[in-house]
C-alpha cells in the first residue's frame, strides 16, 4: 500500500515488538477534564479556536481518532496520515494529551463494499447493512486482519508522539454488534465450544438437549440460536452469550497487542456500564485493559437515573479493583437517542460529573468537544454547544474545570465500603431468559432496587462478581441471582459462618452455571445458609398489591413464594392472598454469622427498612447526612494518612441540606466547622481537617 506524507521526525524509527518497553501504568497526579474531539468534521480553521477554548475551559486529555478509518485509509491501497498529523502536533504545543484511538470502531464503505462478508447478520438471518456504525462481525477474519493492519500503522506511526498519554481500542465495543449470527460466527462458536467441552456428548449434557429430541451427534451440527419457532435452547443462548462476550473480548486483546508492541502507555477501550448494556461480560474485560474506563448517559426513561448513575460508577470502580478509573464519555446535556431527550436542568451537570468523580474517577470526559453540524449525534450536547460559548452549557463546563483544578490532591485517593453487593453479567443473561415464571420481574431491575435501598441508607457499596472475597465487608446483598456456581454460593456461606450478614433476595441460587435447576426447593445453592425451602413460587399478575403482616406497614407485588422454615423464623408475613400467613422475609443464625432472605417482592419503602434493620445488626454506620435525596461520600487517601480525605455531599433535594464535616470546602474555599450547608441541587466537597481522617 501507498502511503501519503512524511512520517514526522518522532516516529520514523519504527518499534518492533522485541524491543517494546515495560508498560506504564495510568496515573495522573489531579483530576484531568477531558473530550472527544472529531477534528475530520470540521476545517483547520476551525482547531486554533478549539484548542484555545479548549485550554480556557482546562481540557486535558482529548480521544482522537475513535472514528478515523474513512480519514486515514479512504481506500484499500491509500493511508493519509496529513491531517491527523496536524491535530496531534497542534494539541501539543498547546499542551493537551491526546487519548488516541486505533480508528477501527467502524469500517469505511470501501472495505463493507469489497468484503460484504464483514457485515453483521441479525437473529432472523437478514444482514445488517453499512450507513450507520460497527457494521462488522466480531467473528471475521477479514475484519480482523485488515483492522489489525490499521492499528499496526496508527501504532507504528504515533507510539512515540510527545503528547501520547492513553491508547483508546475501538469504541463501545458490542454496543451495536454484540451479537452476530452470520456463517462466519457459527464456526467461530463451535471452535469455541469444542475448546470449551472437548466433546459433544459434554455439550449435550451441558444443554439438556434430550428436552425437545436436540440431541447433537457432532460440533458441526451446532448452530447460533437463530430465531426459531418456539423457544430456543436456554444453555446454548447462555453458551452464544459467553462465547460472544469473549469474541468481542479477542478484538479489544489483538488490537492491544499491536498498540503494545510499538508504544509503552496504557490501553483501554470505553465500555458502557449502564442499564442498556448486558451482552459483555466486563468482569472477564477488566483484567486485561491497563485502566478501566466507561461511558455512562443519564437515562430518563428509569425511575431514578441519579441512582443508576451511582450504581454503574460503583460497578465500574468494582471491575477496576477499587483503583481509580476513567470516565471516557458522559454528556453536558441531553442525548439523543432516547424517545424523549431530556436537556439536563440547571446544576444537573455538575451533580452528575461530581457523582462519578465521588465514586472513583480520576478523569471525567465529554462526549464531545464541539456539537456536530451533521450526522445521526447533530443533537447530542457538548462541551461548545450550537449555542457557542454564551451559554448554560459553556459557563458550568467552566465552573466543573475550576473545581477539578482545586482538587490537585484527590487523584489516587479511593473509596471503601463495608457493604458488597453480587452482580453477574452471565446470571442477567440467564434471569431474563424467556419462559420464566414472571415477565414482570426483570433482573435489573431488582438489582436497582437493592442498590437504591442501600444508597437511601447512606452507605457505600462496592460491586462484585459471585465468588469475589468478601473479606473486610460486615453486609453482603445478594439481589436476585438465580445463577450461580456452588463455589461462589459457598462464598457467601463462609462469610456469613465467619460472623458476617448477608441479605438473599428471591428467586436466587436456583440453577447452576448450565442454567440446570437445583433440585430439592429453591432457594437451590443458599438453602442451607438461609434455613429455608420455597416449596413453589406464586408470583403475582400485575397490578395486583398485598400487604404485609402486622403495624409495620409495607406491601408486596409481583412475587412471592411458599417458604418453608427450616431452622430460619419468620421476621414478616404476608397478610392477605392464597399465602397469608406465608413468611415474606426471614432471618436465620448461620455460625456466627446471620442470613437474612426476602421471599417477595417488596415495596421500596419496605425494603428500605429490611436493609436499614440488616445494616444496623452489622454494626454499618450511615454516613452523617445521607438519605434518599443526599449523597454523602468519602475518598480516602492510599496508604492512609498519606494525605488528605474527601467528603463530597450531593444535594438532589429541593431543599438546602446540613450535614457534619470539618475541612475546608473547595467549591466556595470556605472553612467548615462542624455543619456544611448544601444548598438545594448543589455539591460540595470538603478536603477534611487531619482529625476528620479515617
Amino acid at each position: 500500500m501507498v502511503q501519503v506524507g512524511t512520517p514526522p521526525v518522532w516516529s520514523r524509527r519504527r518499534v518492533e515488538p522485541a524491543e517494546a518497553p515495560d508498560r506504564t501504568p495510568w496515573r495522573t497526579d489531579h483530576p484531568l477534564l477531558g473530550c472527544d474531539y472529531n477534528p475530520e468534521q470540521w476545517p483547520r480553521e476551525v482547531w486554533q479556536e478549539d484548542v484555545r477554548l479548549m485550554r480556557e475551559v482546562g481540557v486535558e486529555l482529548v480521544a482522537v481518532n475513535v472514528f478515523g478509518w474513512a480519514e486515514i485509509q479512504p481506500a484499500p491501497e491509500r493511508f493519509d496520515f496529513g491531517r491527523l498529523d496536524e491535530v496531534l502536533d497542534l494539541l501539543h504545543e498547546h499542551g493537551i494529551g491526546v487519548n488516541l484511538g486505533t480508528g477501527t470502531a467502524s469500517p469505511p464503505p470501501w472495505l463493507t463494499t469489497a468484503y460484504p462478508q464483514v457485515l453483521p447478520v441479525a437473529e432472523d438471518g437478514t444482514t445488517r447493512w453499512p450507513g450507520g456504525r460497527q457494521a462488522w462481525c466480531p467473528s471475521s477474519p477479514v475484519f480482523r486482519e485488515l483492522s489489525l493492519e490499521l492499528v499496526e500503522r496508527v501504532a507504528s506511526r504515533y507510539g512515540r508522539h510527545p503528547a501520547l498519554r492513553l491508547w483508546h481500542v475501538s469504541n463501545e465495543l458490542g454496543g451495536h454488534n454484540a451479537l452476530c449470527y452470520c456463517d462466519a460466527s457459527a464456526e467461530a462458536f463451535r471452535r469455541w465450544l469444542r475448546e470449551r467441552y472437548r466433546d459433544i456428548e459434554a455439550v449435550n449434557q451441558a444443554w439438556g438437549t434430550s428436552f425437545w429430541s436436540q440431541r447433537y451427534g457432532s460440533f458441526d451440527e451446532i448452530l447460533p440460536p437463530r430465531l426459531t419457532l418456539s423457544t430456543p435452547n436456554p444453555g446454548q443462548a447462555l453458551d452464544f452469550h459467553r462465547f460472544s462476550s469473549e469474541e468481542l473480548l479477542a478484538q479489544h486483546q489483538a488490537e492491544a497487542a499491536v498498540v503494545r508492541a510499538h508504544s509503552p502507555l496504557p490501553v483501554t477501550t470505553n465500555l458502557m456500564v449502564t442499564a442498556h448494556q448486558r451482552d459483555m461480560d466486563y468482569w472477564d474485560w477488566a483484567p486485561h485493559l491497563d485502566v478501566i474506563a466507561n461511558d455512562h448517559y443519564l437515562d430518563h426513561r428509569l425511575a431514578d437515573p441519579a441512582a443508576e448513575l451511582a450504581f454503574c460508577a460503583d460497578l465500574t470502580r468494582g471491575l477496576a479493583q477499587g483503583r481509580p478509573w476513567i470516565l471516557m464519555e458522559h454528556a453536558t446535556g441531553a442525548v439523543n437517542w432516547q424517545p424523549v431527550n431530556i436537556a439536563k436542568q440547571p446544576g444537573e451537570l455538575l451533580r452528575g460529573s461530581v457523582a462519578h468523580l465521588a465514586r472513583g474517577a480520576d478523569a471525567l470526559c465529554f462526549f464531545q468537544w464541539r456539537a456536530s453540524r451533521q450526522g445521526a449525534e447533530k443533537f447530542h450536547s457538548a462541551m461548545l454547544p450550537h449555542a457557542g460559548t454564551d451559554s448554560a452549557t459553556w459557563r458550568e463546563t467552566i465552573e466543573l474545570g475550576t473545581i477539578l483544578r482545586s482538587l490537585p490532591d484527590l487523584a489516587g485517593t479511593q473509596v471503601s465500603a463495608q457493604v458488597a453487593l453480587v452482580f453477574s453479567y452471565e446470571n442477567w443473561w440467564a434471569a431474563d431468559a424467556p419462559n420464566r415464571p414472571s415477565e414482570l420481574v426483570v433482573h435489573l431491575e431488582q438489582v436497582h432496587q437493592a442498590y437504591a435501598a442501600l444508597r437511601a441508607a447512606g452507605v457505600g457499596v462496592d460491586v462484585v462478581r459471585p465468588g469475589a472475597a468478601l473479606e473486610g465487608y460486615r453486609v453482603v446483598v445478594v439481589p436476585h441471582l438465580y445463577l450461580v456456581r456452588d463455589s461462589e454460593a459457598a462464598v457467601v456461606a463462609d462469610f456469613v459462618a465467619d460472623g458476617g450478614h448477608a441479605l438473599v433476595t428471591f428467586f436466587s441460587g436456583i440453577v447452576d452455571e448450565d442454567d440446570r435447576v437445583r433440585p430439592g426447593g429453591y432457594p437451590g445453592a443458599f438453602r442451607d445458609l438461609l434455613g429455608v425451602t420455597v416449596e413453589e413460587v406464586h408470583p403475582l399478575a400485575e397490578g395486583v398489591v398485598l400487604p404485609l403482616e402486622g403495624t409495620s406497614g409495607g406491601t408486596v407485588r409481583r412475587w412471592t413464594e411458599r417458604v418453608r422454615l427450616d431452622g430460619a423464623r419468620a421476621h414478616r408475613r404476608l397478610g392477605a392472598g392464597p399465602l397469608a400467613g406465608h413468611p415474606a422475609v426471614t432471618v436465620h443464625e448461620h455460625g456466627t454469622g446471620r442470613a437474612w432472605y426476602a421471599a417477595a417482592d417488596l415495596d421500596p419503602d419496605a425494603l428500605r427498612a429490611l436493609v436499614e434493620e440488616v445494616l444496623a445488626g452489622a454494626g454499618v454506620d450511615p454516613e452523617p447526612g445521607a438519605g434518599p435525596l443526599v449523597e454523602v461520600v468519602r475518598r480516602r487517601s492510599v496508604p492512609a494518612g498519606s494525605g488528605p480525605d474527601f467528603l463530597f455531599v450531593l444535594n438532589h433535594g429541593p431543599d438546602p441540606v446540613l450535614v457534619p464535616a470539618r475541612g475546608t470546602e473547595v467549591c466556595t474555599g470556605q472553612d467548615v466547622d462542624p455543619t456544611l450547608e448544601v444548598p438545594a441541587g448543589a455539591v460540595r466537597i470538603v478536603r477534611l481537617a487531619a482529625e476528620e481522617q479515617s
